[in-house]
């Protein structure tokens, strides 16, 4: 069995998750069936220990970019699989805003679904000089805009009522590791000129900057459009992740 999907629309985005949000108020368990054409969510109790039912259909035209699914059998191309809706909503919820949402059946240890949300990776230029940038910038505004591309380029911008600043960067690199099974688009799903971003809090990067030591080999973030920056530092046998929250 085989399925594999991606939202790429905002709106049907937000609108795939109010259902199954909706569907995760009526059903702590329920069935997901998938056919080449729709998605049902299906709960059935036993009418006579007073049970309820519930039907839920959707036509995955109405929802998805890509719709990729293979059945037990040619004969029987469907798929049935139990599912928690609470623990798929909290997944989604996650992804608002996103570039784009994957979801996916896999079974490393069971069959179950795997929500991944497109992010952008890249390399970070020299800290000493990132760490120059944003402590002057820190003196004309709380708040900083990351933004960077899978085209290697990165830029750190600030804008008040007063001033607009950007500082840019290029050739910075991005990492290899967009794979199939990959939480960051490929080259041939994403305009690599196309810009992910985060506004965050200043103080936070600067103290990031300023207060490490490892003196990473690599040092490199990912961007997961308004919703966080994640930092990675590397340096031999040590490793050093940062999570700065975008500002709402």
């Amino acid at each position: 069995m085989r399925f594999r999907a991606k939202i790429v629309d905002l709106a049907c985005l937000n609108h795939f998750g109010r259902v199954i949000n909706t569907v995760a108020k009526l059903a702590k368990t329920c069935t997901l069936r998938l056919t080449v054409g729709k998605l049902y969510f299906i709960l059935s109790d036993k009418v006579a220990n007073g049970g309820v039912s519930m039907w839920c259909e959707l036509c995955q035209g109405n929802f998805f970019d890509e719709f990729q699914m293979e059945g037990v059998a040619a004969e029987h191309n469907e798929i049935y699989l139990e599912l928690v809706p609470e623990n798929l909503s909290r997944a989604l919820k996650t992804a608002q805003n996103a570039k784009a949402v994957k979801i996916k059946l896999t079974n490393k240890h069971c069959p179950c679904l795997r929500v991944a949300v497109e992010l952008v990776s890249i390399y970070l230029p020299v800290l000493k000089t990132m760490k120059s940038v944003v402590e002057r910038m820190k003196n004309l505004s709380n708040s900083i805009v990351i933004e960077a591309n899978l085209s290697g380029e990165m830029n750190l911008k600030i804008e008040t009522d007063l001033v607009s600043v950007t500082t840019h960067f290029k050739d910075l690199g991005n990492p290899p590791w967009a794979s199939e099974d990959g939480c960051q688009s490929s080259a041939q799903d994403t305009n690599l000129e196309s810009m992910a971003e985060a506004c965050i809090d200043i103080r936070k990067l600067q103290q990031l900057l300023a207060g490490q030591q490892v003196n990473p080999t690599k040092a490199l973030c990912n961007i997961v459009s308004k919703r966080i920056v994640h930092f990675i530092l590397l340096h031999e046998d040590v490793s050093l992740q940062y999570f700065i929250p975008a500002l709402a």
